[in-house]
């Protein structure tokens, strides 16, 4: 490629300006060009919507390596993000989430629903996270093939940032499973070896869901960042408990995520 491109929707809030914010916080690391998108629902909306985002991007202060621009779309935030990143050849999407409540409780976070439209990796971003120099990313996998489409991208990321990769997953009773999980496991830290990426395996165990399992591992190990492949099989992809727990983590971590069905035959 011959640009760095970063997308980041923004909706004229607080959660808008954070992802800008941190995408400017990562895209200082590289040289990049950061695309912030705001989407109409028709055409008469466009010119104060553009006026209205310009004045927000001259706003911000400058960032050395990093080139601002806006655009105005009309169309749906659900379907067309993705559609636009693609077209755009951008290498992320950094999105703020106003996290699950009211009526999301019942419908779904919207940061999935997005995420699930796209084959280009997401970094969801929260309010309150933190501009933190990212050092360790956590990585939760498990015995699907699909949990593993994450494990390049956060490589990726890890070799901008010099972060160590921590690749958890949860310990089976079963001996077979497990077998098969230390075998997964090991393939992955030999992926990272051969890239010359720091990395960290471990089993965690505790009562409670995996995905208490995983926040509690990463408030221990000071975990900066979560990286997951999303593969849910629902009918209602959005009701994913597991992903959901993760980019609207009450640590405010930034999360890294992938939806494998549309990256299938992207990665692994």
């Amino acid at each position: 490629m011959s640009r760095n491109l970063y997308l980041v929707p923004h909706d004229f809030t607080a959660v808008g300006d954070a992802a800008l914010t941190y995408a400017m916080h990562l895209g200082k690391r590289v040289r990049t060009e950061i695309q912030v998108v705001h989407i109409v629902a028709d055409a008469s909306k466009v010119a104060a919507a553009e006026q209205k985002l310009a004045k927000l991007v001259e706003n911000f202060s400058r960032v050395e390596n990093v080139e601002l621009t806006s655009v105005v779309h009309v169309g749906n935030i659900f379907e067309d993000i993705g559609k636009i990143a693609t077209r755009e050849s951008a290498q992320l999407i950094i999105m703020g989430t106003h996290g699950i409540s009211g009526m999301q409780k019942l419908f779904g976070s919207y940061a999935m629903k997005v995420v699930t439209s796209s084959n280009v990796p997401f970094l969801v971003i929260q309010k309150e996270t933190k501009l933190t120099k990212i050092e360790r990313i956590v990585i939760p996998i498990d015995l699907s093939k699909e949990s593993l489409q994450i494990v390049n991208v956060a490589g990726d990321l890890a070799a901008i940032f010099d972060a160590e990769l921590h690749v958890v997953s949860e310990r089976q009773n079963d001996e077979i499973f497990l077998q098969k999980m230390k075998n997964r496991i090991l393939l992955v830290k030999n992926q990272y070896e051969e890239r010359n990426l720091k990395s960290k395996v471990s089993f965690i165990d505790g009562s409670g869901s995996f995905q208490k399992k995983v926040l509690e591992y990463a408030r221990k190990e000071n975990g900066d960042l979560l990286a997951l492949a999303y593969h849910s099989e629902s009918i209602l992809p959005q009701f994913d408990k597991f992903a959901q727990t993760l980019i609207t983590n009450d640590l405010n971590l930034p999360c890294l995520i992938l939806n494998s069905k549309a990256a299938s035959n992207l990665y692994f």
